[in-house]
Parts: structure tokens; C-alpha cells; sequence
């Protein structure tokens, strides 16, 4: 996570903490709900998803 903002790791090779999301957008809906992201990943404050909606997006559509 740089700045606040969540980093998508596909591959899963990037050090440090990780969130683990399905590939179901409502998955995503839900967890910004329950503010799940900052208690998982032990950050203070908001964290911004655009990356994770877009990627997930592109993941979906290639379904």
C-alpha cells in the first residue's frame, strides 16, 4: 500500500501485508461496508480501492 492507496498483487510476490478478495464485486462492496481493508492490512485511517474495483473489473470482464 503506497499513500493510503491499496496495490493490487496478482501474482502475490509483493512484501508485507495482504487482504484476500474473491472475485465477486459484491465481495468488494462488502468489504468497504465493514471497513474491512484498514483492520486488515493494520492501517489508520481510509484506504483507497480504486485499483482493486478497477482490477477487478478487468478480471470479471475476462470471464
Amino acid at each position: 500500500m503506497a499513500h493510503g492507496e491499496l496495490v493490487v498483487d496478482v501474482r502475490r510476490r509483493l512484501p508485507g501485508r495482504g487482504a484476500w478478495l474473491h472475485r465477486d464485486p459484491e465481495c468488494l462492496a462488502k468489504a468497504e461496508r465493514k471497513r474491512a481493508f484498514p483492520r486488515a492490512l493494520r492501517v489508520a485511517g481510509p484506504v483507497d480501492v480504486s485499483a482493486v474495483r478497477n482490477t477487478l473489473a478487468e478480471l470479471v470482464t475476462e470471464e
